[in-house]
């Protein structure tokens, strides 16, 4: 972005960044709609209700492939063949394993983080998996060895996960098997039990369709920090924080909690009128970048209804109830639901726990974020950005210390 760019917003505050060049750039609070930089993995058509990886709609290929195609279109480009397909998972599912530096001191992170959950852990424990394998900062690695790092610390996410939660629920970890998908595996070492096909196929298009959502806040932190020439497992860490927020990643098991405050159909209007007109955030509904149906929602949904039963039929009327009561609470403002309205219902059907929605999140998104992060690694520019001071006039006396 050149220093004579001038970008502005009519309907947000503005901040003027400042940076070398005496003319200030304007652009919108947030950064909202400010390209910061060039991409070839993904995009977000917030107006037309659509997103692609590397120029395949986002919705297809979760409907159509596997999770280890969709991660090696991402990483390397192309969309392998079957034999493709295999060779991908004999090179990822050894790296599944825990790292033998890693497995003793998991009880103790888990301990540790109990009350916060296994989401809390992990970034710790990829750290030390980072650090005992030598991962170093991407500035001082060969590209060839970033990839392989990339593949190492993601393969190893679900397993991580996993361990940690069964070990906070007072239960050993269920060691991976290499004959399962990288979805089915997740399910199995979270429940000891090979999953049901339709779950197993049910979470990995969930996986699929949450591997990368353009510069949403925990892809830009990540890039942010390879920027800097932080090693990849860094950058990782810096994502899981950026996503474990209930605007972010946070958001599927407090959607869940809407329709559980609601309970029953008979009190859907009652329950949305009086939040809506207090001004209260309904968790599932609104995205920041789409102003249509969230196309990952509707497929969710589609989901969602192929396994049917109560809780479904609930939040569809819920869906409907939301935007009808809005467009006459408050014309002109539309809402429909994002992506976690019905994640967080598809994995309550699949026999996740609540403590595990937003872990499982990043089970996908990590594959998203390596991909942003060996794009970044190419940049060798240093993503530093500027901020508006508004404190007290400087410089001022200094005052003087009294107990001298």
């Amino acid at each position: 972005m050149s220093s004579t760019t001038q970008l502005s917003s009519t309907t947000q505050p503005s901040s003027t960044a400042q940076p070398s060049s005496p003319t200030p750039i304007e652009v919108p609070r947030g950064l909202k709609g400010v390209v910061v930089t060039e991409t070839g993995l993904s995009d977000v058509r917030g107006l037309e209700g659509f997103y692609h990886y590397r120029q395949y709609s986002a919705i297809e290929l979760a409907e159509q492939r596997t999770l280890e195609d969709v991660w090696q279109l991402m990483l390397f480009g192309e969309l392998p063949d079957p034999a493709g397909r295999s060779a991908f998972l004999a090179r990822t599912a050894p790296l599944r394993r825990l790292p033998d530096a890693l497995r003793p001191l998991l009880p103790a992170l888990a301990a540790a983080t109990a009350h916060g959950g296994p989401l809390s852990a992990l970034g710790a424990a990829l750290s030390i998996a980072a650090a005992d394998r030598g991962v170093r900062p991407l500035y001082d690695t060969a590209p060839e060895r970033r990839v392989e790092d990339a593949l190492f610390a993601t393969a190893l996410v679900p397993t991580v996960l996993t361990a940690l939660y069964r070990l906070q629920q007072g239960e050993q970890p269920v060691e991976p098997r290499d004959d399962l998908g990288h979805a089915a595996n997740y399910l199995y070492m979270l429940t000891g039990e090979e999953p049901e096909p339709a779950k197993a196929r049910a979470i990995e298009q969930y996986l699929i369709s949450t591997v990368d959502h353009g510069f949403n806040a925990s892809t830009f932190t990540s890039r942010v920090i390879a920027s800097t020439g932080a090693d990849l497992v860094a950058c990782l860490v810096g994502g899981l924080g950026a996503l474990s927020g209930p605007l972010h990643g946070g958001a599927p098991s407090r959607a869940l909690d809407t329709l559980d405050a609601i309970g029953t159909p008979d009190r859907i209007d009652g329950w949305i009128r009086e939040h809506v007109l207090a001004g209260d955030r309904i968790m599932g509904f609104g995205h920041a970048v789409y102003r249509t149906e969230d196309p990952r929602s509707r497929m969710l949904r589609g989901i969602a209804r192929s396994f049917g039963g109560e809780l479904v039929d609930l939040a569809v009327q819920v869906e409907a109830r939301v935007e009808a009561i809005l467009a006459e609470l408050k014309p002109g403002r539309e809402l429909h639901t994002n992506v976690e309205f019905y994640a967080g219902v598809v994995m309550h059907l699949c026999g996740l726990p609540r403590d595990m929605f937003t872990p499982t999140f990043a089970a996908g998104r990590v594959i998203g974020w390596s991909a942003n992060i060996l794009e970044q690694a190419a940049d060798p520019k240093i993503i530093r950005p500027a901020a508006r001071y508004t404190g007290p006039a400087a410089p001022q006396p200094l005052p003087a210390d009294r107990a001298a």
